[in-house]
């Protein structure tokens, strides 16, 4: 295991803004489960196959009882293999036993995909953001992508098409994602949380597009908020959210935030380990 994939400790930031009203806060706290908070894939398979590994061999070197895995949004689009992460996503939940719970939210890009295989019109917006990528892992060419995005008729027999083309499991699944989920101390959400709403009365578009008004908010919302969706050069651990999109399509980094009572980690991917990881396999696959 390469030096980068291994935990690191992640401090709470209390600097900057004004965090004086969480110093008398208790620390947040899982109820007894270890978590591990993935941040937005999209669509980069090696990167999640790497950081499944770097979690399996966490747990080997820290064994726990009970462990959640809770991937945050936005599995697929810009990257090249967003089917096959869904597939494997997919694969991850059927092999789970009784130890380990596996959480998958709902991105706005995950969100698109869904809206895409009920109305066409979706397509000239999703395909300038990602979705041509997608569309691309089921087979369409470049090509046809970018006719149906100019042609609305075009677009309709494209859907039509990804409707008989993608597998029953993987609509299942886009259709069953959960919009938040909640576990001791801390709630989860792709996007964020409106300041302006308790937990329970969130609504879908801002726990899947939010941004500024809840990055700029230095409210205590109940529960520590974990998120995606607004990427940055690295994960942003305050005193009243984390926030775990690294910005994988421009970044190169994958990151995991590894929560066990009060005390946070930090799991990385990025191109460098990549390369190393494949350097391993090809030592050892010549002796």
């Amino acid at each position: 295991m390469t030096t980068s994939l291994m935990r690191q400790p992640l401090l709470i930031d209390m600097n900057g803004s004004n965090w004086s009203h969480f110093r008398d806060v208790p620390p947040a706290d899982t109820e007894g489960v270890r978590i591990y908070a993935v941040g937005d894939i999209h669509g980069h398979l090696d990167h999640l196959l790497a950081m499944q590994a770097a979690i399996a061999a966490d747990r080997a070197q820290h064994p726990v009882e009970r462990v959640m895995i809770v991937y945050l949004g936005d599995l697929i689009d810009r990257g090249l293999h967003s089917r096959s992460v869904i597939e494997r996503v997919i694969a991850e939940q059927n092999a789970a036993d009784e130890t380990t719970k596996i959480i998958c939210l709902t991105g706005n890009h995950d969100a698109w995909l869904g809206e895409f295989l009920a109305d066409a019109a979706v397509l000239p917006l999703w395909g300038r953001k990602g979705g041509l990528e997608t569309l691309a892992s089921y087979d369409f060419s470049p090509e046809e992508i970018l006719r149906a995005m100019a042609d609305p008729i075009a677009a309709e027999v494209m859907r039509l098409a990804l409707v008989a083309r993608i597998p029953q499991r993987h609509k299942e699944f886009i259709a069953t994602l959960l919009l938040s989920y909640q576990q001791g101390d801390y709630f989860f959400a792709h996007a964020g949380v409106n300041p302006d709403r308790s937990l329970m009365e969130q609504r879908k578009e801002d726990l899947t597009w939010i941004r500024d008004r809840f990055l700029c908010s230095g409210k205590d919302f109940g529960k520590v908020v974990v998120h995606g969706h607004t990427s940055g050069p690295r994960v942003e651990s305050l005193p009243n959210r984390i926030n775990v999109d690294t910005g994988i399509y421009a970044t190169g980094v994958l990151s995991c935030v590894v929560l066990e009572g009060a005390r946070r980690h930090l799991i990385t991917v990025d191109r460098g380990t990549l390369r190393a990881l494949r350097e391993q396999q090809m030592e050892t696959q010549h002796g």
